[in-house]
């Protein structure tokens, strides 16, 4: 994973044909008509996702076909993962320091009220 990988999708356009691609396989003049600009800015495009490895090419004929690949996606899933996992043990560090102060502050509670009590 790496910096390029992030800036192929941080382009709305190039989101836009990742969404459009989610259907599955699509030719490029069906990717023109979603994006609504020319061939030309849809290649490039295309060109920077296939780059990045998230989509391939399928020539036929005169037409071309692109699909999503799944490897990047499950790369990014990955890499996610590893920061929701740190955030989520974050997110539990708070309820566990909340007992651990409820309880200590109990502690000292229950310690000035015995002391009060032998006085």
């Amino acid at each position: 994973m790496d910096i390029t990988t992030f800036a192929a999708l941080a382009d709305p356009m190039r989101l836009k044909l990742v969404e459009a691609l989610r259907t599955g396989e699509l030719p490029v003049n069906d990717l023109v008509e979603h994006a609504q600009i020319q061939q030309s800015g849809v290649s490039r495009h295309l060109a920077i996702l296939a780059r990045a490895g998230f989509v391939s090419v399928r020539p036929q004929g005169q037409k071309r076909f692109y699909a999503l690949r799944r490897e990047p996606f499950q790369e990014l899933d990955q890499w996610v993962a590893r920061f929701r996992a740190h955030g989520e043990a974050r997110l539990d560090r708070p309820d566990a320091a909340f007992e651990q102060r409820t309880r200590a502050g109990s502690a000292r509670k229950n310690k000035t009220r015995a002391r009060k009590g032998r006085t």
